[in-house]
């Protein structure tokens, strides 16, 4: 039986650094291996690595980098969306975003999503398989690589659920932010969730302040049991008293992502709602992350035309909340469409 190789940008430089001397070689080549990898590297590009020693990581290693499959560049403002093949065939989607404080990338944490949310693409077609350590910081990498260009923030709320793949994105918290590798501050990466509490409560105790971004969607138990099946196993009470928990743990303001769909959720009333249920549950500061929807075909679901007038009750009721900025509008940016289309030639 082969043996299985190691996934080494799945590692962090201590492991590397074991691997390195296990083959024979001085401790110090781990440090110029792990550098070269972050800049999407290996083989011969690793110019300053012995060509003995690039055999030896061949026979023992693999690295795993996304190909882009698909890139399409917004005209409007210059935003990127990659459709990245895997090493198994499959595909996920990324998103580089440029801001006056810096650029963005949307990443996604597995192939596909099992969370149901009705109004969403990515979970269309159900979940295949989680996404490595390597996969999640392939994407950045990948990413600077194409562009040029330094990702200075990261979101991770492209396909899949990130805490539903709870132990690799942890490694990849961990792997992504320190000082050896891409350097990203956690200040500066979201998390976002559909409201699994038990793995909110376990991200609270890991000591890493991201910012979490639950992906809320409805003022009650009624309005979101029908658009997020996950509700019906956490409702809105027990996952507010858990994103309160977080707040108290970890010092952290929590974003709520709600998604305005017309006829379900966008009413006036259904903001002064909205703003009842987060005071009563969330004691810390919050903010209100408002998001037109994005049509998708198959969903029949339209967005509201309240958009302005929603943001305003909350804002009149005491509740932080802004309207995200669509980029890439020209290129549909958001995540699930490319990946969905791929697999619909297959």
């Amino acid at each position: 039986m082969e043996n299985k190789k190691y996934d080494i940008l799945s590692l962090p430089l201590s492991e590397i650094e074991r691997i390195v001397i296990e083959l024979g070689e001085p401790k110090f080549r781990a440090k110029q291996i792990f550098g070269w990898m972050l800049k999407g590297m290996w083989g011969e590009e690793m110019r300053n690595i012995p060509l003995s020693l690039q055999k030896k990581l061949d026979d023992v290693c693999e690295f795993r980098l996304p190909k882009v499959k698909r890139k399409l560049v917004s005209k409007i403002d210059g935003t990127v969306k990659y459709l990245f093949e895997l090493i198994d065939g499959e595909y996920i989607e990324s998103v580089f975003m440029r801001y006056e404080h810096g650029n963005t990338l949307c990443i996604s944490s597995q192939v596909g999503c099992r969370m149901g949310c009705k109004f969403c693409a990515s979970t269309l077609l159900g979940r295949v398989r989680d996404l490595t350590p390597s996969e999640m910081l392939g994407q950045i990498i990948a990413a600077q690589r194409d562009t040029g260009e330094r990702v200075s923030n990261v979101v991770m709320m492209g396909i899949g659920e990130p805490l539903d793949n709870y132990d690799n994105t942890v490694s990849f918290l961990k792997l992504v932010s320190s000082d050896e590798g891409l350097n990203i501050g956690l200040r500066h990466i979201s998390v976002s969730t559909c409201g699994l509490v038990p793995k909110i409560d376990q991200m609270a105790s890991e000591g890493l302040p991201i910012t979490l971004s639950v992906s809320l969607h409805a003022y009650d138990n009624e309005v979101r049991s029908g658009i997020m099946p996950v509700n019906n196993k956490y409702p809105i009470e027990e996952l507010l008293s858990a994103c309160n928990r977080y707040f108290v743990r970890t010092g952290r303001r929590i974003s709520f992502e709600y998604t305005l769909i017309a006829g379900k959720n966008d009413t006036v009333e259904g903001a002064a709602r909205l703003a009842s249920v987060l005071k009563k549950y969330v004691h810390g500061t919050c903010h209100v992350n408002l998001i037109p929807l994005n049509e998708v075909e198959e969903t029949r679901l339209e967005t509201s035309k309240n958009v302005n007038a929603f943001k305003n009750k909350l804002v009149s009721l005491g509740i932080n909340a802004t309207v995200r900025r669509k980029l890439g509008s020209d290129i549909n940016a958001s995540c699930g469409q490319l990946r969905r289309q791929e697999k619909g030639k297959n």
